[in-house]
């Protein structure tokens, strides 16, 4: 059963967090519950991004902005129709690179215990992001901060809970 969107104005929800968390389980289920288009972060990495993370070759600043920018471009297109978009987002800076083109974006950070997400990578199949780079991604974390529009949500238990518990979180930031 739907529930209605957290807000009257939807948002763009950018669905957060180190790879292995469920950014893209949750986001169409996400998007579903809220009645707005689902768009994949990880289409909008040029081949060069997707060679290198397979090579187990962590990106760099220089190789994200490119793809920070289509995520804001395809958001900010967005604006004010709402839509879920997932994106690692993992430090401050990509975050503001996001919000330059989509100002009103809200973030869901999906965050969980170390072993259960590397067990999680571990048993998914076909993904570029080999689980030798969780450790990478977990020391360029910066978690979301007081004066970001956002919300965190742990990633125990099943994906109809987790998206549960992101609709009544993205609720309570609206309120």
């Amino acid at each position: 059963m739907k529930t209605a969107p957290p807000t009257s104005t939807p948002h763009v929800v950018v669905v957060m967090g180190v790879a292995g968390t469920g950014k893209t389980t949750i986001g169409p289920l996400l998007a579903a519950e809220l009645g707005v288009p689902y768009a994949e972060g990880d289409d909008f990495h040029p081949p060069a991004n997707i060679a290198k993370m397979s090579a187990g070759t962590p990106l760099d600043d220089d190789d994200r902005w490119p793809w920070l920018d289509a995520i804001g471009a395809w958001a900010h297109g967005r604006a004010g129709l709402g839509g879920v978009v997932s994106s690692s987002a993992l430090k401050r800076v990509y975050r503001d690179r996001l919000r330059e083109g989509a100002p009103d974006a809200v973030f869901l950070h999906l965050t969980g215990d170390r072993a259960l997400i590397e067990e999680r990578m571990a048993d998914r199949k076909g993904h570029f992001m080999p689980p030798a780079l969780l450790d990478s991604q977990f020391a360029t974390l910066q978690p979301l901060q007081a004066d970001e529009a956002g919300v965190s949500v742990d990633v125990s238990g099943t994906p109809t809970e987790i998206t549960q518990r992101a609709v009544a979180a993205l609720r309570r930031l609206d309120s």
